[in-house]
């Protein structure tokens, strides 16, 4: 009877010895599984690990657009400085020839107010000339030299007023006499006494004239 006692104590240690076995290789699973990571765990540690190395690349990628701007407006600061500084020139170049332009034509119009006592006195001479002495070689040699004068001022834009017959005007004409005339009207050239000239657009000499009063 105590030998049965004694298997069936011995019975029920083994299957305690056992069952303590299974729980401890159940917890040694369990350890291990707990400490190696799972799939999901090492997809989300990977996107993780993505979003990070994206988000260091957006910021170096946002870094290097914050100089490359910098850069840019640099560039953009120096063109518009270059524009303005060739504009400024290219204004320059033409008030310095405008001023050029301005100062030939002063000075030709001095040389022309020095020739025009010329041109009268050539004027004087052939009127004072006989019909029958106007086939003469000197006095045609010198109407010839005359008119290749009055040729070479009207190329240089030297131009002689109009007086006779027009309609008397301040800024052309220098009224020194009032005349009766049949032929004009009052207020109108009758007579021109000396001979006006224009260089270009600017008025040289006044021409002397007489007017219908």
């Amino acid at each position: 009877m105590s030998v049965e006692i004694k298997d069936e104590e011995m019975k029920d240690e083994e299957i305690k010895d056992e069952e303590l076995k299974d729980e401890e290789l159940k917890d040694e699973a369990t350890n291990e599984q707990a400490e190696e990571p799972t799939e999901a765990q090492e997809a989300q540690d990977a996107t993780g690990a993505t979003e990070g190395e994206e988000a260091a690349g957006d910021g170096k990628k946002l870094f290097k657009k914050k100089k490359k701007d910098k850069r840019d407006e640099q560039i953009e600061e120096l063109t518009d400085r270059v524009k303005r500084q060739m504009a400024e020139f290219e204004n320059f170049r033409k008030r310095t020839e405008k001023e050029k332009t301005q100062m030939f034509d002063m000075g030709a119009k001095t040389i022309v107010e020095k020739i025009l006592p010329v041109i009268d006195n050539f004027e004087r001479g052939f009127s004072t000339v006989e019909e029958a002495d106007k086939d003469d070689a000197f006095v045609q040699g010198m109407d010839m030299v005359y008119k290749q004068l009055m040729t070479e001022l009207t190329n240089a834009g030297v131009t002689p007023i109009e007086a006779v017959g027009k309609e008397f005007d301040p800024e052309l004409h220098n009224a020194v006499m009032q005349v009766e005339s049949e032929e004009f009207e009052s207020g109108v050239v009758a007579q021109e006494l000396q001979k006006g000239y224009m260089y270009k657009d600017q008025v040289v000499r006044h021409s002397m004239v007489a007017v219908v009063s």
